[in-house]
């Protein structure tokens, strides 16, 4: 059988022409055809109460954590700088309670980028909010200007992770971020980072717990780019053990 693999879903906030001023639930396409040509079968989970993700975690064989706003710092103690973008507390809330459900059931987890920094501060870590300002080593584009399909910056990947396993010892990816992570959870370990020294990939401490988390967006460079599909396939791999 095909693993069923739960997406998490966003929600448009602002009224879009297209449909009308109605508010609607998505994830991108990258995400769904990613997990169907992995050989999963998607299931979109659209943003909802907290107590609705033990139930939505027990269907589900693996669980995608996707892209979006900016984590509300309100998570990991600190007040909103000058500088953070929008937040989305209910859909903190719903994703952290995602992520523990994930971890008491023991599912496998792929977090992208927004995925990878509300997974380390549901663990209890912390992020920077905009690497601009309080960054002080960034030398390198985190927000490329150039289409997101292609590569942008290298990744030095440690060698004895899973990610080595996948990839080798260093990869290229595209890059759109401006927060990432600072303090790095309990229960995480770095496995890959960027040439000036922001933490870009990290797994689980813990054997018993299949997490691959990154910073980048492989959904959005395949079908050009075949070792991004990879990604998606090690997930549907995990969550079919």
């Amino acid at each position: 059988m095909r693993p069923l693999i739960g997406i998490t879903g966003n929600q448009l906030l602002e009224a879009v022409p297209a449909f009308s001023g109605i508010s609607v639930a998505y994830t991108p396409i990258g995400f769904v055809k990613g997990v169907q040509a992995a050989g999963g079968n998607p299931l979109i989970l659209p943003i909802g109460a907290p107590e609705t993700a033990a139930d939505y975690v027990a269907k589900i064989d693996g669980l995608l954590l996707t892209g979006g706003q900016d984590v509300s710092p309100n998570f990991y103690g600190e007040e909103p700088s000058l500088h953070i973008g929008a937040t989305f507390p209910l859909r903190d809330d719903f994703e952290m309670a995602l992520v523990a459900e994930a971890l008491k059931q023991k599912k496998p987890i792929l977090a992208v980028c927004r995925g990878l920094q509300i997974l380390n501060v549901q663990m209890g870590g912390s992020l920077y909010q905009d690497l601009a300002h309080e960054y002080p080593d960034m030398r390198i584009q985190h927000q490329q200007k150039t289409d997101f399909k292609y590569a942008t910056h290298s990744v030095i990947v440690t060698e004895g992770s899973h990610l080595h396993e996948l990839v080798g010892e260093k990869l290229s990816v595209n890059s759109f971020h401006h927060q990432a992570l600072k303090v790095v959870a309990k229960g995480l370990q770095p496995v890959g980072y960027s040439p000036d020294g922001l933490v870009e990939a990290v797994e689980a401490t813990d054997p018993e717990q299949s997490i691959l988390a990154i910073q980048w967006h492989p959904e959005t460079m395949i079908p050009e780019a075949k070792n991004m599909r990879l990604f998606f396939e090690d997930l549907v791999a995990r969550a079919t053990r």
